[in-house]
């Protein structure tokens, strides 16, 4: 990071002048490692990292001298670095540190690239719990949402019962007071038929009386 900070204090109009001289340079020798290191260079120091990152891996393939191909090596893995590739960035440190393995700065490099990547996981894993966490909140909510729901349909349903026992309570009530009155109506009717009856014989009694003193009165005038 203070590399970072050195970089950006930096007049990077004088590197992009650089930067145009360089490939005016290679026009003529493209194959002059030492000015494409420079250019790559020149790229870098303006925070071009993508693009530094690919120069100076080319370069490493084209350099033979080991110490040289780690240097292009260090170099990418600084701009991988900074480009926020981390995984890339630690093997072309491990690389360099395999070309020239008592490099100082590529080794404090690699530890910090790792170490940064290490907290990238942390951070990874805390995320990932908290929304497991949030996972399990919402399926617990949901849950309880879903109990909730099961109690209200169960309140609903023995709400309902009650209403269906009161219904029937209240049909078999009025079955009750319909026979009820059905039973009071056959005894008015059976009261009504011997009232009935009771008139009748009262009414044939008087008829009889009246015939047999019609009768009677025929025999008397017959015999006078």
């Amino acid at each position: 990071m203070d590399a970072i900070k050195d970089t950006t204090k930096l007049d990077t109009t004088n590197f992009r002048q650089a930067e145009i001289a360089y490939k005016q340079a290679l026009d003529k020798k493209p194959d002059n490692l030492q000015w494409n290191f420079n250019l790559a260079d020149a790229i870098y120091k303006q925070m071009k990292f993508e693009e530094s990152a690919e120069k100076f891996g080319q370069l490493s393939d084209q350099f033979e001298n080991p110490e040289e191909k780690a240097r292009a090596l260090h170099n990418k893995g600084n701009s991988l670095l900074f480009n926020q590739k981390l995984e890339e960035s630690i093997e072309a440190y491990k690389e360099a540190l395999r070309l020239n393995p008592d490099d100082i700065e590529t080794k404090y490099n690699l530890a910090y690239a790792q170490s940064l990547k290490q907290q990238q996981q942390q951070q990874q894993q805390q995320q990932q719990q908290q929304q497991q966490n949030q996972d399990q909140n919402q399926d617990q909510n949901q849950n309880q949402n879903q109990d909730q729901n099961q109690d209200q349909d169960q309140d609903q349903d023995k709400d309902q019962q009650n209403k269906d026992q009161q219904q029937n309570k209240q049909e078999q009530d009025q079955q009750k007071e319909q026979q009820q009155q059905n039973k009071i109506s056959k005894e008015n009717a059976e009261q009504l038929l011997e009232a009935l009856q009771n008139d009748e014989r009262k009414i044939q009694e008087k008829v009889k009386k009246a015939q047999a003193a019609k009768a009677k009165k025929v025999t008397i005038e017959k015999d006078w």
